[in-house]
């Protein structure tokens, strides 16, 4: 299956970023200003807008939460074990349509890691929401 090929690519990519993407030590609040670029589509409100709500995205399965169309490419993400941890939202934000081929996310990514850990330690403060 075409996803099969795409989810390898994201474990390739995945592995050759493992320096990358060892420890996130962000700063929440400079993320905070990052995550401004994301509020357009999403929240941390727990509400869905254009794309799913991001309350409890990290440790969540990919293409979840309720009440959302996800893309098919999504969901077969989901449900081929794609679930949102620090390695895995450092590799979708550098380019979502590397990691989820198919995703209808319309988003370029981040360059810079530092903005990238930095969303990141801002979202892991609603990681239990």
């Amino acid at each position: 299956m075409k996803f099969a090929s795409v989810l390898i690519a994201g474990v390739a990519m995945f592995a050759a970023s493992a320096a990358f993407a060892q420890d996130v030590t962000g700063d929440a609040a400079a993320g905070e200003k990052v995550f401004n670029k994301c509020k357009a589509c999403h929240s941390v409100e727990g509400k869905n807008k254009v794309g799913p709500h991001l309350n409890g995205v990290i440790g969540r399965t990919a293409g979840t939460v309720e009440d959302y169309k996800y893309s098919k490419a999504m969901h077969e993400a989901g449900e081929h074990g794609v679930v949102w941890d620090a390695p895995t939202l450092e590799t979708y934000l550098v380019k979502p349509k590397d990691l989820v081929k198919g995703t209808k996310m319309a988003f370029a990514g981040l360059k810079k890691k530092e903005d990238i850990d930095n969303v990141i330690a801002y979202l892991e403060q609603f990681s239990g929401e």
